[in-house]
C-alpha cells in the first residue's frame, strides 16, 4: 500500500488509476461478492510508451479463467489511452498457467525478465 501512495502523491492526478484494482466474484450465498484477486499497472506509461501490467488470484480462483479476465481488461484498458505503444508483463518462468494466460492475450515472448527466473511478455497496445 506505501508504494501505490508514494506513486500517487509523487505524479498526482495522472497517476489516478494506473495502480491497483480488485478483481470480485460471486459470494458464496449468490449475493454478496468475494474478492478473487488483483490487477493493474506499475504505473503511468513511460515515455516510449510502455506500460506494464501485473496480476494475481487467490488460490481458490485459480483455473476459472478470472486470471484471463483480468489481463483483458488491463490490456483493453491500456490501448484506450493513445500514450500507450505497448503492454509488458513478467512472470516466473516455472509458471505455466500464468504463461499460457499472457500469450491468450496477444503478448510473445520477450526475453529474460529484470529478477532471476522471470520471463518478459510484451505486446502491441
Amino acid at each position: 500500500m506505501a508504494f501505490f501512495l508514494s506513486r500517487l502523491e509523487e505524479r498526482g492526478a495522472s497517476a489516478e488509476g494506473w495502480y491497483g484494482w480488485y478483481a470480485l466474484g460471486p459470494g458464496n450465498d449468490g449475493c454478496s461478492r468475494a474478492l478473487v484477486g488483483a490487477g493493474g499497472y506499475f504505473g503511468p506509461p513511460g515515455e516510449d510508451g510502455t506500460v506494464e501490467i501485473g496480476y494475481s488470484v487467490l488460490p481458490e480462483w485459480q483455473r476459472q479463467g478470472y486470471a484471463g479476465e483480468i489481463v483483458g481488461v488491463l490490456v483493453a484498458h491500456a490501448c484506450t489511452f493513445p500514450t500507450v505503444a505497448r503492454v509488458i508483463a513478467h512472470t516466473s518462468a516455472e509458471n505455466a498457467p500464468s504463461i499460457k494466460v499472457l500469450m491468450a492475450a496477444g503478448f510473445q515472448a520477450a526475453g529474460a525478465g529484470e529478477d532471476e527466473g522471470t520471463l518478459r511478455f510484451a505486446r502491441p497496445a
